[in-house]
């Protein structure tokens, strides 16, 4: 009779843990693997970072946000915000404006201001526009096959680098204008 309360204890102690690690992972926090070098060098390839799930329920993605996004239905891009909607963003001799006023992007590798124009463009409300750190190898908003990304579509903001266990770090969000 004891030994058939122990079992009865420990499947209920297993499915409550199963039960909360779902709703963890389906409505909370996530963990994604950076598949690419679009981020570099924020985030290098095979990075795996946790993604905050509930955080745009209470607030609007600001510029320098680090976010997951569905490119595909079975596709997740990883890029940073760059505009949100009503901004007008425009790239020029390689640096990057929103609404008229360069940013300041210390993330970036030297040479990456060697983009081509872009714009200007104005962001729809309800979209983002998005790039990634590695400008020459990104498909993000200034490709149509990307442009402008809906609100909806953000899965959450990357927060934690967790692997490898040498790179862990919190993520910078920082965008400055000059």
């Amino acid at each position: 009779m004891n030994q058939s309360k122990e079992v009865w204890e420990w499947i209920r102690s297993i499915a409550v843990a199963v039960l909360l690690a779902l709703v963890i992972r389906f409505f909370l926090l996530e963990v994604f693997v950076v598949e690419g070098r679009s981020m570099y060098p924020t985030l290098e390839d095979y990075n795996r970072v946790v993604v905050n799930k509930i955080i745009y329920r209470f607030e609007e993605p600001q510029p320098g946000d680090i976010v997951v996004f569905e490119y595909e239905p079975s596709r997740d891009f990883i890029k940073r915000v760059i505009g949100v909607g009503g901004d007008t963003i425009e790239i020029r001799d390689g640096v990057v404006y929103r609404n008229g006023e360069a940013l300041n992007e210390p993330y970036l590798l030297d040479g990456m201001d060697q983009q081509p124009s872009f714009g200007p463009v104005e962001v729809p409300p309800g979209t983002l526009f998005l790039m990634g750190d590695y400008r020459h190898n990104s498909l993000d908003s200034r490709d149509p096959r990307v442009g402008f990304v809906p609100l909806e579509k953000i899965k959450g903001r990357a927060f934690l680098v967790f692997w490898p266990p040498g790179e862990a770090r919190i993520l910078d969000h920082k965008v400055e204008q000059q």
